[in-house]
């Protein structure tokens, strides 16, 4: 790992991720609040021909340090990469795996504080007595009981993986209809 002045290093024209608005003001955030977190993960770059540091993974990072007004980033070098690596690369780590157990992360975690570093906690992960219900899963099978306002599409659509993970039997259709109900 090297420490490159931020004016030696430029984001990566060809990396189609970007994080806007509340989320990128999130990112921001963090690294005013716990900026050594950019030493346990610096910038994975490569030199172009004019010698300077282009960006294959944290190209946002890069965009909320300067925001910040941070001088230097520690960097690690990938130039000896083909292209088909570089370009492989700029895809997977950006590409999300896994999923969040809510309810580990509710015993176990402020859910507010979550939210402040960045983290999209559901709608329905504030509310504990929709989270208990949900808990219950055998008891959801039987019949639903409980309401849960879902505010959008995507709030609807993490209740049903939220179901999926948890090993409900009911289907997608049936929950909607029992949702309408």
């Amino acid at each position: 790992m090297i420490y490159k002045n931020i004016t030696e290093i430029k984001p990566n024209p060809k990396n189609p991720r970007v994080i806007k608005d509340e989320k990128f003001a999130k990112l921001v955030q963090s690294l005013k609040d716990f900026p050594e977190m950019l030493e346990k993960r610096p910038l994975i770059c490569f030199t172009d021909t004019d010698g300077k540091m282009v960006v294959l993974g944290g190209k946002m990072r890069l965009k909320a340090a300067k925001e910040v007004g941070l001088k230097k980033l520690p960097v690690m070098l990938a130039d000896d990469w083909n292209e088909e690596q570089k370009q492989q690369f700029l895809i997977k780590d950006n590409v999300g795996f896994g999923e969040w157990n809510w309810e580990e992360l509710q015993q176990d975690w402020d859910v507010q504080q979550l939210g402040e570093w960045g983290l999209d906690v559901p709608q329905w992960a504030n509310n504990s007595e929709d989270i208990e219900d949900i808990e219950n899963i055998e008891s959801f099978n039987e019949s639903v009981n409980f309401t849960i306002k879902c505010e959008s599409i995507e709030q609807l659509e993490e209740l049903q993986t939220k179901l999926n993970v948890s090993g409900s039997k009911i289907s997608y259709d049936d929950f909607l209809v029992k949702a309408a109900l």
